[in-house]
């Protein structure tokens, strides 16, 4: 492993802020290469010994003895004392970088990157970097099975669970890597360049954090602001704002490589949906990769999907055919309108991902039966009139938790929508589904909002829903 990251630090400490899965990687990254690091968590409360434990193990196992057990840990306060020590901050996504912390690191003029920024400046091989609003989680879990149907080393990273920092010391120049970035990490990158980039849609989402429509587009988009000119990038056609940007990108001195996808209209170049099956349209003409009554995957985001996995998987140089082979296999991702079972001919989904109105409004498209719609959470400040308007005849009947509850029911029945349930507990919701719900009909966990008031995260959620569930069929 090389030693760049200790040299840039110019004799001072690196400072890794934030001890959730990106931050502990990090610094375990930086260990290894022998780095001096400092580690860092705003909550006072935290404990130092878990935190040294965590990093003196690698990656998904148990705690052991290892390099880490004695890093200085500080909680609470950043203090001046230690800001003087050091000359890079590495934030966790979660930690926003307009914090205080962050601006009194700043102000001493120390260097500010994310977790994905140092890892890229470790890792080796082709990189596709895939972001978007909607969708990421599947795009890049759908591409990462696609490039290993074709490469020896392919890697999947980032958003999707798996940190970055966590795989990068094991990559080489044969390594193809399938990267979901979140808007958050793109917040911080100085050097990230993807061989391949994707954005595959833009719409309102953690307003709470960037403020504007404008500066959240911004951070999406940065994802090209490296890229080489003739290097790729997948744009969604349909997204009026994201055709824009492709046409500057393509027009300007960066003249990038841009491939559309379109589930609306045929495309004279790039992937498209029509006559139910995915085609692909270049130089030597349209080629049929697949129909869509061969997947899997259900629903026009999905084969939206799957477009931009094909999109960015061809342009790594997987063939026609191997991309193909894989979309007629591939099964949903857990939490995105996943299958958790049926009871008394009633069907349950968890769409628990669905933490937006945009992610959320798929998962009532994507339903064939009359569904118990269980929505709520977390409240980042969204608008929820557009998720009302897509219920039309398909959701029975609103089940609400969570911080949001009073908030959407006021819209819904603005809206019109007036078969309301209040429920304290996601685990009430469910069985008070199963309670009401007729053979025939259908649950859906889709909240159309974040977790974070009632679980860690949006996989928590999920599978407490799909425990829950498993409980009632037993």
């Amino acid at each position: 492993m090389n030693s760049v990251i200790s040299q840039l630090a110019g004799g001072k400490k690196i400072l890794v802020a934030g001890t959730g899965a990106s931050g502990i990687a990090a610094a375990r990254l930086l260990l290894a290469d022998g780095a001096d690091i400092i580690v860092y968590d705003g909550n006072e409360k935290a404990c130092a010994a878990d935190i040294r434990a965590k990093l003196a193990q690698p990656f998904g196992q148990e705690a052991a003895k290892g390099p880490g057990t004695d890093v200085p840990v500080v909680l609470g306060e950043l203090a001046e004392a230690v800001i003087e020590q050091v000359s890079i901050a590495v934030l966790s996504p979660g930690m926003p970088s307009d914090t205080g912390a962050a601006q009194k690191l700043r102000e001493h003029g120390v260097r500010i990157w994310g977790e994905i920024e140092l890892a890229y400046r470790y890792a080796k091989g082709h990189l596709a970097a895939i972001t978007g609003t909607n969708g990421k989680t599947t795009t890049t879990a759908l591409t990462g099975e696609i490039l290993k149907s074709h490469f020896a080393d392919v890697k999947v990273a980032g958003n999707i669970g798996i940190p970055y920092a966590s795989l990068a010391a094991q990559m080489t120049g044969n390594t193809v890597t399938a990267a979901e970035i979140s808007s958050f990490q793109l917040e911080t990158i100085e050097q990230f360049t993807p061989d391949v980039s994707a954005i595959l849609n833009i719409t309102p989402d953690h307003l709470n954090r960037h403020h504007t429509m404008d500066c959240y587009a911004a951070v999406k988009e940065s994802v090209t602001k490296n890229q080489k000119p003739g290097q790729a990038c997948v744009l969604n056609y349909e997204d009026e704002r994201l055709r824009e940007f492709g046409r500057r990108m393509a027009e300007s001195p960066h003249s990038l490589n841009v491939i559309y996808f379109s589930s609306k209209r045929k495309l004279e170049r790039g992937f498209y949906l029509e006559d139910g099956s995915i085609w692909a349209a270049f130089e030597d003409g349209a080629h049929r990769i697949v129909h869509t009554g061969e997947m899997n995957l259900l629903g026009v985001h999905n084969y939206e999907n799957a477009m931009a996995a094909a999109a960015v998987s061809h342009a790594l140089g997987v063939p026609f055919e191997k991309i193909a082979g894989v979309l007629k296999t591939f099964q949903a991702v857990e939490h995105r309108i996943e299958y958790a079972g049926e009871i008394k001919g009633v069907r349950y989904y968890n769409d628990s991902k669905a933490t937006n109105t945009d992610a959320a409004i798929q998962g009532i498209l994507a339903m064939n039966r009359p569904a118990y719609l269980i929505g709520g959470g977390y409240d980042k400040q969204a608008e929820y009139g557009s998720w009302i308007d897509a219920f039309g005849t398909k959701v029975k009947q609103l089940v609400l938790i969570g911080e949001t509850k009073e908030k959407i029911a006021k819209t819904a029945k603005e809206k019109g929508f007036l078969n309301i349930v209040m429920c304290e507990t996601l685990e009430e919701a469910v069985i008070h589904c199963y309670r009401q719900a007729q053979e025939g009909e259908a649950v859906l966990l889709s909240p159309a909002c974040a977790s974070w008031d009632m679980f860690q995260n949006y996989e928590e959620r999920g599978r407490k829903f799909k425990e829950t569930v498993r409980g009632l069929q037993a």
